[in-house]
């Protein structure tokens, strides 16, 4: 893990500090970083209440998240706890209080479970797949009103910038004894590379070329960061005969129009779920692993 992104903005902070001031962390830290902060600020002579408060908004949900859900604050001391909730007051009317190794530890085991869950329903998808079964189909039936299974995610991929970030914080937090961890980076990662290959099962791809639609980490929005679409994009560059690349929210001089992927390509690959997909009216083969198109997720 970088352990040097909190105390380098403290150095460039420093100069600002004075006693009585409250620092809140937001952003996703590794556990015990709070208590890093806590021993440097206090080297540098300054008497400060330190609380460590992760975000919990998704990507594109600020607006609502923010004062919809509640806020974790974890501080040592009850003072800095008490500041810190009448902040977060003025946003939300819940707040969890808990100690700031509570806290990170909360924060990264919330996104360590998305993730994890995310690799076993991709992990379902493939067995499935590969015994020519439209998971979808079975997804549907073991869900409906049933609550037990209500949480069961579709597949896909999982990527952006946090959930395999957090996740490998947990891994190096546990000595590397994480082996849950570690097996759903494989699966989640791998996906791209699986999606090449069942589609080199069914078709020439060194004769074709491929149209992958949706560059973005998730949809609706235009954050390319950490996205598994530029995996697959990088293999599809090895063993398509050529492969173009399309996204509404994204703008890049590599990427192609819809229009001009759609005339072109011989084969498509749905790689983001952007509602633009959804009604895609071609007759050329799609791959769609999201099943957003309606025909389902076999591939």
């Amino acid at each position: 893990p970088d352990l040097g992104a909190v105390p380098a903005a403290l150095d460039r902070c420093a100069r600002h500090l004075v006693d009585g001031q409250l620092v809140i962390l937001r952003s996703t830290v590794h556990p015990t970083v709070t208590t890093l902060t806590e021993r440097m600020l206090s080297k540098r002579g300054v008497r400060v209440d330190v609380a460590f408060c992760p975000e919990r908004i998704a990507e594109g949900q600020a607006m609502t998240e923010l004062f919809d859900l509640p806020q974790i604050v974890g501080a040592r001391t009850g003072e800095a706890g008490d500041r810190a909730e009448k902040f977060f007051r003025t946003l939300t009317d819940t707040i969890i209080r808990l100690q700031p190794e509570e806290a990170e530890l909360a924060k990264l085991f919330t996104n360590t479970w998305r993730y994890i869950k995310f690799a076993t329903a991709n992990q379902f998808w493939m067995m499935a797949n590969d015994d020519g079964l439209d998971f979808e189909r079975i997804r549907w039936a073991i869900s409906h009103e049933y609550p037990r299974a209500a949480d069961l995610p579709g597949p896909g991929f999982a990527a952006g910038p946090c959930l395999l970030k957090d996740t490998m914080h947990l891994a190096a937090f546990s000595h590397n004894n994480f082996a849950l961890g570690h097996s759903a980076m494989l699966i989640n990662e791998g996906l791209p590379l699986y999606l090449v290959s069942r589609l080199e099962s069914r078709y020439d791809l060194a004769s074709m070329t491929v149209g992958v639609l949706g560059m973005g980490f998730k949809a609706g929005i235009d954050d390319p960061r950490e996205s598994l679409s530029y995996k697959l994009r990088k293999i599809l560059m090895l063993r398509a005969g050529q492969t173009l690349c399309s996204d509404p929210y994204i703008a890049d001089e590599r990427f192609s129009s819809l229009a001009e992927v759609l005339e072109r390509a011989d084969l498509l690959v749905i790689a983001t779920p952007h509602r633009e997909y959804a009604g895609l009216v071609t007759g050329k083969p799609v791959a769609d692993i999201w099943g957003i198109t309606g025909r389902g997720m076999r591939i």
